[in-house]
C-alpha cells in the first residue's frame, strides 16, 4: 500500500457560523490541496470534513499519516472514542449524545478502507503545511477566522 501524508484543518467564523475546511494530500513529490465551505455549521463539523474530503480524494486503500491540530479529531480516532460511540449507538455515556454522528459514521467507514494514523499538530505555529491548511480553511469561510 502507498503511504500518503494528509494535512487538515477547519475553520469557522463564529461557532456556529460560516465555515471552511482545507486539506493537502501529499505523496512523494506531488501535492494536492483542496477546500470548501458550509454556510452555517461548527468548527468540528469543518475539521471532520477536512479528513473525510481527503480520504474521499484518495483512488486506492493507502496508509494515511493525518496530521491536525484538532484533538477531536486525533484523540476520537487514536483513542477508539469514536468506534465506542457507533457501538454505544451515538452516545458518549448514558447520558450524552455523541456530536456529529453523521461526520463520524462516514469517517470511521473511510478508516475501515484506509488505515489511518493521526497525529496532533499545534496550530497556529511551525507546521507549514497545518499553516496552509489553515488558510484554505478560512478563505472559504468568506472572511476571517
Amino acid at each position: 500500500m502507498k503511504t500518503v501524508t494528509l494535512y487538515t484543518d477547519g475553520a469557522c467564523s463564529g461557532n456556529p457560523g460560516p465555515g471552511g475546511w482545507g486539506c493537502i494530500l501529499r505523496y512523494g513529490d506531488k501535492e494536492k490541496e483542496l477546500s470548501g465551505g458550509e454556510a452555517a455549521t461548527t468548527n468540528n463539523r469543518m475539521e471532520l470534513t477536512a479528513v473525510i474530503q481527503g480520504l474521499e480524494a484518495l483512488k486506492a486503500p493507502c496508509i494515511v499519516e493525518l496530521y491536525s491540530d484538532s484533538k477531536y479529531v486525533t484523540d476520537a480516532l487514536e483513542k477508539g472514542w469514536a468506534r465506542k460511540w457507533r457501538e454505544q449507538g451515538w452516545m458518549r455515556n448514558k447520558k450524552e449524545t455523541a456530536l456529529n454522528p453523521d461526520l463520524w459514521e462516514h469517517l470511521l467507514d473511510l478508516c475501515e478502507k484506509h488505515t489511518v494514523r493521526p497525529h496532533w499538530v499545534k496550530g497556529h505555529a511551525d507546521n507549514d503545511y497545518n499553516n496552509r491548511c489553515d488558510a484554505l480553511a478560512v478563505a472559504a469561510t468568506g472572511g476571517d477566522k
